[in-house]
């Protein structure tokens, strides 16, 4: 599974805001400017998280974006549905259900989905949050997450 640029954006985003959880709300541009992310976009895929239950937003000249949550509550699973990645399989196309191949195929298939679909739900943000500070301290670097 490849992630796209609104999965990498929204999960960078949450990152961002992770590391300020428990302080002041993070402004979008701030967000922007450490992530290198279009400000406009990311106010987009942070409104769809708002509306998810994954952030909460506080209006004014304090105000920003604070996750609803803590990090080890928010999955990868609920950011990619928040933003509207899809994680269902491609239904089947041209199925023989006769044919014992073409079942053992969609067996196969929709069991794989079943546990990447685990795998996604099971993965939190602080999950993501600290392997992402490990890399870094490995390698002597700053808040910007690669993701």
């Amino acid at each position: 599974m490849k992630l796209t640029t609104r999965s990498r954006y929204s999960v960078k985003a949450l990152l961002d805001i992770s590391l300020n959880s428990g302080k002041a709300p993070t402004s979008v541009k701030s967000i922007a400017t450490r992530q290198d992310l279009p400000a406009p976009y990311l106010e987009k895929l942070l409104i769809k998280m708002r509306h998810a239950g994954l952030v909460y937003s506080i209006r004014g000249y304090q105000g920003g974006y604070q996750l609803a949550e803590k990090p080890a509550k928010i999955t990868l699973g609920q950011i990619l549905e928040a933003v509207g990645e899809s994680i269902e399989p491609l239904p089947p196309s041209n199925l023989d259900p006769n044919a014992a191949e073409d079942w053992v195929t969609f067996s196969l298939w929709r069991r794989l989905h079943q546990k990447m679909k685990e795998s996604l739900y099971s993965i939190t943000l602080a999950d993501l949050y600290y392997d992402a500070r490990s890399w870094q301290a490995a390698r002597g670097e700053g808040n910007n997450f690669v993701v």
